[in-house]
């Protein structure tokens, strides 16, 4: 075993140095671009940020307003059936109503159907987390913990599927289209899939392995506020059906304000819809589900085009109008101080 002495550096014999490699890298010689802030710089920089925010803004500005949008709140044209929904004895009692109105121009290229809800918030935390991902992607149907309390089980202990507040509280008004022409209702045909994103379809939302779906989910039953279980919810279409439902995929994507529209229907371009939807009288015929009453909110249905930079939401344009404004104005400033301190400058020289 060696002594500690014999580790230690002889005399005579130099010592490691701890100083980095003699290399570009590590002595941080590199070639580097150090930029000068200079007036004319600093002042170029924000005339362009300026110009190039203000053109954006008033180039997704005049693209939003492009948009052709019709909204109708039948709230109150179907207060009736608002009254029966208020009393849940009625769950089970259908109830329909009609609202009318008038396309004054037609309403050219594709054309899509929202529904929206005021006042109804979804961004609350336990609403939120009310949900069970676990079981939207198949692989234990009979969640029986979870998030989803109190909307995971029964009385009796039979589990919902699906669980937690937001599969619950689902809106399921049915809504169709009829164009009134010549004294006759045609209806508009719609499409109900391809409205959801394809991340969720594909990813996040999967049925669970069985040769059908009602086997799948045998031992479970639908949540409390719903009227079909999970597995015929499209009934028209067998692929449609299941967690793999684009009405339920849209609706599980919450909303972060009390004021929101998602997307329902899109209308097939064909026969006499085959450029859009033409001018003329129209009738949403609806079927009522769902109450609103009693957290005083609104029901609209939306009727509207998009364009490249998307639908008619301004905000966008409007931001970028205000970081350009900012700094345009900021460069003015910077220029008049310049200028201010530039005088002083000269003044003092003669002196």
């Amino acid at each position: 075993m060696k002594s500690k002495t014999s580790l230690l550096p002889r005399e005579g014999e130099a010592q490691p140095s701890r100083c980095p490699d003699n290399t570009a890298f590590k002595q941080q010689r590199l070639p580097a671009w150090k930029p000068q802030l200079t007036i004319a710089s600093v002042l170029s920089s924000f005339f362009l940020t300026g110009a190039f925010c203000l053109t954006v803004g008033v180039c997704l500005v005049l693209s939003a307003n492009s948009v052709r949008e019709i909204q109708v709140d039948y709230s109150d044209k179907c207060s009736d059936c608002s009254k029966l929904r208020e009393n849940s004895s009625n769950w089970n009692k259908e109830c329909h109503c009609s609202v009318n109105f008038t396309l004054n121009e037609d309403i050219l290229g594709d054309v899509f159907m929202y529904y929206g809800l005021q006042n109804f918030y979804q961004n609350h935390r336990r609403y939120m987390m009310s949900r069970s991902d676990a079981q939207l992607l198949g692989r234990n149907v009979n969640m029986r913990r979870s998030y989803c309390a109190p909307f995971s089980t029964y009385g009796n202990g039979t589990p919902m599927a699906p669980c937690g507040a937001i599969a619950n509280s689902m809106f399921n008004d049915t809504i169709d289209l009829f164009y009134n022409r010549n004294s006759s209702a045609i209806r508009v045909p719609l499409l109900k899939t391809g409205n959801s994103w394809w991340t969720d379809k594909n990813v996040k939302f999967r049925n669970p392995n069985s040769y059908n779906l009602s086997s799948a989910f045998a031992g479970t039953a639908r949540p409390p506020y719903w009227q079909k279980p999970v597995y015929l919810l499209d009934e028209e279409d067998e692929r449609n059906n299941g967690f793999v439902n684009d009405d339920f995929i849209v609706w599980m994507r919450v909303s972060a304000f009390a004021t929101f529209r998602n997307l329902y229907r899109r209308v097939r371009r064909v026969r006499h819809f085959a450029e859009g939807l033409p001018a003329g009288n129209y009738t949403f015929r609806i079927s009522y589900n769902f109450p609103v009453t009693r957290f005083k909110g609104r029901k609209h249905v939306i009727l509207s085009t998009v364009v490249w930079s998307g639908g008619s939401n301004p905000f966008l344009g409007i931001a970028y109008l205000v970081c350009g404004t900012a700094a345009t104005l900021t460069g003015f400033v910077i220029t008049g101080i310049h200028l201010k301190l530039r005088k002083k400058k000269t003044y003092f020289q003669k002196q």
